[in-house]
């Protein structure tokens, strides 16, 4: 991979900042109203409130980091401090919103699997020290090639142009790439030791929590055949049979098209010498990461009482802002008259 010339990286940059600054907003903006009605409302202050409140705040970050990652599969003449730091810390926000979304799910199915030992668990009593596990452990990981394990000395550090790099480059600054960050080792284990396990857990946190719904579906169903109310049996099965495939629909449209992206990239990464598509990079990745950020708006809709709060927080700002506007047109009218 080198650093790219003047013509080619300004189309790159109008196609990242097209397709990502959209996005971005998009996701910062949709978790808004929800922070505010959960950071005002008074039942909310428990520890799943603060868990999910946490994923959101990791979720805006997510927002904050999108325009930044498509920029890494591309060369850039960067000192290696700066380099380090356009790379790692996107990649920390992602950590900590992929660890924070662990969290959320966990707590969900110890809800429904252990309801009466969920109170008593460490994560649940402890839930400070739990959040601050969620983004401590990420940044530690992210910091490691900041403490030593990089591509630097494999890659090398450029005094001149490379091929391809149109302009000469200032005294010390070289080919910035992902490459010159984190090493093969480093992506391999951040890839298939944290990522796919993390993905693979919420599958099947979410299988069994639908396994554990059946069941309970199959007690009631007993109950109303024992009762002779067969309409509201078909009614159950039908409501479950939805549920199971917006779970599901919602499981491949959120995490299918990074997956992809993911192991799409793994491949080329055995290519060392080979450059993918830049606009088809760039679209891939933004669809994925897009589709991860929709999940916790997802999990909030599906529970009343986040979107409750942030409905009613909306309707006193709405309402505060209407009462000021007939008092200003009150003021208006006896002035004038």
């Amino acid at each position: 991979m080198v650093c790219n010339d003047s013509r080619s990286s300004g189309q790159e940059a109008r196609l990242i900042y097209a397709v990502t600054l959209p996005l971005s907003t998009a996701i910062m903006l949709a978790n808004l109203p929800i922070i505010l009605g959960i950071a005002y409302s008074r039942q909310l202050r428990n520890p799943p409130g603060y868990f999910y409140l946490s994923l959101l705040l990791a979720d805006v970050g997510m927002g904050v980091a999108l325009p930044f990652i498509p920029w890494m599969a591309l060369g850039r003449a960067l000192r290696f401090s700066a380099c380090l730091l356009v790379h790692v810390f996107p990649n920390f926000l992602f950590l900590a919103f992929v660890s924070n979304l662990l969290l959320v799910h966990y707590d969900r199915y110890a809800s429904i699997a252990s309801p009466l030992h969920r109170a008593r668990s460490w994560l649940y009593r402890r839930h400070c020290l739990t959040l601050l596990a969620a983004w401590l452990l990420p940044l530690l990981f992210a910091l490691m090639p900041a403490f030593g394990w990089n591509g630097r000395e494999e890659r090398g550090t450029n005094t001149t142009a490379p091929p391809g790099c149109g302009r000469p480059w200032p005294p010390g600054d070289s080919c910035c790439t992902y490459r010159s960050v984190f090493p093969t080792a480093f992506i391999y284990l951040e890839v298939y030791g944290l990522l796919v396990p993390a993905i693979l857990a919420i599958a099947v946190m979410t299988g069994r929590v639908l396994w554990i719904t059946r069941g309970q579906l199959r007690g009631i169903q007993r109950l109303e055949r024992a009762v002779g109310d067969a309409g509201r049996h078909r009614r159950l099965e039908l409501r479950y049979a939805r549920c199971v495939a917006a779970v599901t629909l919602a499981f491949l449209a959120c995490w299918m098209p990074y997956m992809v992206y993911m192991h799409v990239c793994m491949a080329f990464l055995h290519r060392r010498g080979e450059q993918g598509n830049t606009r088809a990079h760039t679209v891939l990745l933004c669809t994925g990461i897009a589709g991860m950020a929709s999940v916790p708006l997802l999990l909030g809709l599906a529970n009343k009482d986040y979107t409750d709060a942030a409905r009613r927080l909306m309707g006193k700002l709405w309402h505060r802002r209407s009462r000021t506007h007939r008092q200003r047109n009150i003021d208006l009218w006896v002035f004038h008259s």
